[in-house]
């Protein structure tokens, strides 16, 4: 048999995955892969439910329907602030796992380097090592997870071709700041670099934080790319519809790159999903309301378990220090966490460039009632051995 190619030897398959597996085997409740517990909106629903009887069954245009592509620049060009056209600077995606793996490979060549923040979401050194990329991490230093402005430095002087940037991050639920973002924008523009953005939970923000888009600073949406996806924002992750925003320039080349990934996404669901786009502001703002409940409540029972966390500023994931259990395999903890004590988590060191083996990860988009019981459970943890 003929050798798979050597890049898969440089990345593992999905850790947070494995740990839902692990969940399910222990009958764990799942606080490790970050979907919600809540349905789409009743509307969009409906609208589903209309679409699935009455079409449209075929392949939409490759870059995304029209209604849907539309209906998305409609939108972000409130949110983001830019003179967006839906013909020019908008490619729909299969999720924004796919928008992230057409933005890296519309950047990159082989051989060419990209900045990664760590901790990361775990997809961006994979997709960076898939596009022929060499990645460069630069780390978020715990327990705040800001950047040093002079390491970032260094990184953009190995001339990166771009830098990943999730905002809300994911795992760590830091939301850059605008000081933070000109750093980023500076050095990108100084060293001619691209700005790959994942921006799924760009309406899951805590006050005081606020969400900037970095594609609206001066100068740079000719080289930001930025992408996002519905999934987080209306709980249809399995819908699996996401998008690419960038200069007219960028997606003729993105239009390429995605049209033979996946030719397009799921039509029926497009035309559904135009709904969810077009909903009003009282829903964004209900649903900031809804998680910074689930976060308080859920933060409440890490408090009284005894653990300590860093305070999440958007998204819904939480960083736990599990030092104090004397832990230095995080992987052989979160087996262990859900076999005696019923809770997934995702180890650390699956996020991290260093050496980092003393954090896990949680998530609560969850309903109460399964927080308080996974908060229950994980009240254990302060008696345990």
């Amino acid at each position: 048999m003929p050798a798979t190619a050597q890049r898969l030897s440089h990345f593992t398959e999905s850790v947070i995955r494995e740990m839902t597996r692990v969940a399910h085997q222990f009958d764990a409740i799942n606080l490790s892969q970050g979907f919600p517990d809540a349905d789409p909106p009743p509307e969009v629903l409906a609208a589903g439910k209309r679409a699935m009887a009455e079409g449209p069954h075929q392949y939409a245009v490759t870059w995304g329907a029209p209604r849907f592509r539309e209906a998305l620049v409609k939108k972000q060009r409130h949110w983001m602030g830019l003179d967006l056209e839906a013909d020019t600077h908008v490619v729909v995606t299969c999720g924004s796992t796919e928008a992230m793996m057409t933005a890296m490979m519309t950047a990159c060549n082989p051989g060419d380097k990209v900045i990664i923040f760590s901790p990361y979401y775990e997809n961006y050194g994979a997709d960076t090592i898939l596009s022929g990329a060499e990645p460069i991490y630069v780390p978020l230093h715990p327990p705040d997870f800001g950047f040093d402005p002079k390491e970032l430095r260094r990184a953009f002087l190995q001339q990166p071709k771009a830098i990943v940037l999730c905002n809300p991050a994911n795992p760590s639920g830091k939301v850059f700041s605008l000081e933070e973002l000109t750093i980023i924008a500076d050095l990108a523009k100084e060293f001619d670099a691209f700005v790959i953005t994942d921006e799924v939970y760009e309406h899951i923000v805590y006050p005081p934080h606020r969400h900037h888009y970095i594609a609206a600073l001066p100068e740079m949406f000719e080289r930001t790319i930025s992408c996002s996806s519905l999934s987080k924002t209306y709980n249809m992750t399995g819908w699996r519809l996401g998008y690419v925003i960038a200069h007219q320039r960028v997606i003729a080349g993105a239009r390429k790159v995605h049209d033979f990934l996946t030719v397009g996404a799921a039509a029926p669901l497009q035309e559904a999903a135009v709904t969810a786009l077009e909903l009003p502001s009282d829903y964004y703002l209900a649903l900031t309301a809804d998680y910074i409940a689930k976060r308080d409540l859920f933060l409440g029972y890490l408090d009284g378990a005894g653990l300590t966390y860093t305070v999440p500023q958007g998204a819904y994931y939480v960083m736990v220090d599990v030092s104090a259990f004397g832990v230095t395999d995080d992987v052989a903890f979160c087996r262990w966490m859900a076999k005696e004590i019923g809770v997934a988590a995702v180890p650390g060191s699956s996020f991290f460039h260093e050496p980092v083996n003393h954090l896990i990860r949680l998530h609560f988009s969850r309903d109460a009632a399964v927080l308080k019981a996974a908060g229950q459970r994980l009240g254990k943890l302060a008696t345990h051995p």
